[in-house]
């Protein structure tokens, strides 16, 4: 439904008069043919079109928990998510961007045809939401009225779903009215189909794509946030290209402020694969959040600002204990606006995971019905008390240590951008670049993970992953690094850049680091960022000096730091650090389309220095070795 006037006269007779009043006050034509289009195709029963009135927010809240895709727990405002047992987790094999004839990404894309997958997508829609009520949701992306800022409407069926984003985005009916017909927006279309006890019945016709040429995210037949909840990840891919186009940066980053001396803050935003400490780092006791998960960054009068595009977590909740995640704990456990979804219910009314770190308990109702130790799948396979990527949903506004800057409309300016992965051979445990194009070739460019046995398959094996951004990337990954290394023009002082390394080994297999020890390498980057304390020169990047670190040791976690423990941790590994350029650098010959030239010139570089030190030194270099020649 192409036709404006069209569109606008068949939702009058198709909405009931509050629904298409609330539509046509926005005065947006993009705005009619879009919800006009899906209406006919979609046949809800009823359409509800929410504004940002308490009232329909909290009408939505009602809804999911009066639809059965919510049931209230114990404590107040708690509520508790069952998806189907398969359909747990993202559908790589059926998630994909479409791309027309004759475009390419490269290989490590996931990608459909277009006209084949909208033609696909279009069979499945027809008449999906008979019986359903159709929400229509309004957001942003980013503060309201920023120049970060992206808006963004929702269609789906599942009030589980709009309850999610109503506490992971900031609501902006209002925003749309203001701006009437000037409103761009990103558009999602969802619907969770045939339900069978509450849950999606046809998972075998799950699908989601993501069409980049149109701006629209379609996915049907599911349920689990991670492929419904469009505006989180799956939004990326469109915002990426987006950035890519208009010379910004969406990134998978958390964004958190650094307290340094003298009441001083220095925002630093941070890219970590899955299970490398990213969230823990962005919860640092001592220090503010900003956000967790993703960041948009832009050159704001010379200086790189980001702002959280969210206002919410979506997070794995298995692992978190009172010990290790004391603002998450407390948030769980504070009456107040909590989705949990996919754990263990006691008869209590209480919810249960996995590391919980308290008693497991010998009954209760999960994802697989009643649930007892020992239960097994039709497949043989034990049963879990929650399952693996069960998840909690809650605002910021919830956790005590939150910045003040969260909805700052021009964000926060960026100090300071670390990288981090799962390696335990090669990175130092803290490192600065030398420079921008250093930084973003050696530490983020070059960014590896390697796979844990317990989750990821087989142990130790280094997955490809620049800037921790790879799978949700819509553009070839040369260009995506020629826009990280061009975003640095124009601006007064870029950012330092560093690498972070939590996971090192000594040779016997033993770790040489604490899981507390991140917080003594931010406060020490946080002093580099404003040149308060000199640094040692490797081959491969600066690193502190033994004395700077015994003060931060003693004054951050009261611990005495040994001089055998800072010779392990930053003795420099020349042969590991050979043999990962080397992999690099084929990785860019062979599978990126675009490799920019600089990253080859940069890696020769690097393996140059490293290949003088050991002719010097040998394959493993004391830092203090670097101290004497100063």
């Amino acid at each position: 439904m192409r036709n404006p006037k069209e569109a606008r006269s068949y939702l009058e007779s198709r909405l009931d008069k509050v629904a298409f009043e609330r539509i046509e006050r926005i005065q947006n034509d993009k705005l009619f043919t879009f919800i006009a289009e899906f209406v006919a195709k979609c046949e809800p029963e009823n359409v509800f079109v929410c504004t940002d009135a308490p009232e329909d927010i909290a009408f939505i809240r009602e809804e999911a928990i009066r639809r059965g895709e919510e049931h209230p727990l114990a404590t107040p405002g708690h509520t508790y998510h069952f998806d189907g047992y398969y359909d747990q987790a993202r559908d790589r094999k059926n998630t994909g961007i479409l791309l027309p004839k004759g475009m390419e990404l490269g290989p490590t894309f996931e990608t459909k045809d277009r006209d084949e997958a909208l033609a696909d997508i279009d069979r499945l829609l027809r008449g999906i939401m008979r019986g359903h009520t159709m929400y229509v949701r309004f957001f942003s992306l980013g503060p309201l009225r920023s120049p970060f800022s992206i808006l963004a409407v929702q269609l789906t069926d599942s009030a589980y779903v709009a309850h999610n984003e109503d506490l992971l985005y900031r609501q902006a009916y209002d925003e749309f009215v203001r701006l009437g017909p000037k409103a761009d927006f990103f558009r999602f279309v969802h619907s969770a189909g045939e339900l069978e006890n509450g849950v999606s019945k046809n998972v075998h016709l799950r699908r989601v794509y993501i069409d980049i040429i149109d701006e629209i995210v379609y996915s049907v037949n599911t349920q689990y946030g991670g492929n419904t909840i469009g505006l989180k990840k799956l939004a990326m891919r469109l915002a990426i290209r987006r950035a890519s186009a208009e010379g910004w940066l969406c990134e998978h980053m958390f964004i958190m402020g650094i307290h340094g001396p003298n009441g001083r803050v220095s925002y630093f935003t941070g890219a970590y694969p899955s299970l490398c400490g990213k969230t823990s780092t962005s919860m640092m006791e001592g220090e503010t959040i900003v956000g967790d998960d993703i960041a948009y960054l832009r050159n704001i009068n010379g200086e790189l600002r980001a702002v959280n595009v969210e206002r919410g977590i979506f997070g794995i909740i298995q692992g978190v204990n009172a010990e290790d995640d004391p603002a998450i704990w407390k948030a769980l456990h504070t009456p107040g606006e909590v989705i949990f979804s996919n754990v263990l219910v006691t008869e209590d009314g209480q919810p249960y995971w996995i590391g919980k770190g308290t008693p497991m308990p010998e009954r209760g109702i999960n994802h697989s019905g009643p649930w007892y130790p020992g239960k097994k799948d039709t497949q043989g396979r034990e049963i879990p008390p929650s399952h693996p990527n069960a998840r909690f949903t809650f605002p910021l506004e919830m956790l005590e240590n939150l910045d003040s800057r969260l909805n700052d409309p021009m964000g926060v300016p960026v100090a300071g951008i670390v990288y981090g992965g799962r390696d335990s051979d090669t990175w130092v445990p803290v490192e600065e670049a030398f420079d921008w194009v250093h930084g973003i070739i050696t530490k983020g460019a070059a960014l590896e993970s390697e796979s844990t046995a317990a989750t990821l398959g087989a142990e130790g094996v280094r997955e490809f992953n620049p800037m921790s951004n790879i799978d949700f990337l819509s553009i070839p990954i040369g260009r995506y690094i020629e826009d990280n290394l061009n975003i640095a023009q124009g601006l007064a002082r870029p950012p330092r850049i560093f690498s972070v390394n939590y996971f090192l080994r000594d040779r016997d297999g033993k770790w040489l680091n604490s899981k507390l020890d991140k917080r003594v390498w931010f406060k020490w980057m946080e002093l580099r960022v404003h040149d308060d304390i000199p640094a040692i020169r490797t081959p491969t990047g600066l690193i502190p000096r033994y004395e700077d670190l015994t003060v931060l040791f003693q004054k951050i976690l009261g611990s005495e730091y040994r001089l055998e423990d800072y010779v392990k941790q930053f003795t420099l590994r020349v042969p590991e650090n050979l043999a990962k350029i080397e992999r690099i650098a084929r990785i860019y010959q062979e599978q990126v389309i675009g490799t920019p030239k600089v990253l080859f010139e940069v890696l020769a570089e690097q393996k140059e220095r490293l290949l003088a030190a050991q002719r010097e030194f040998g394959d493993y270099i004391s830092p203090l070795a670097f101290v004497a020649q100063e």
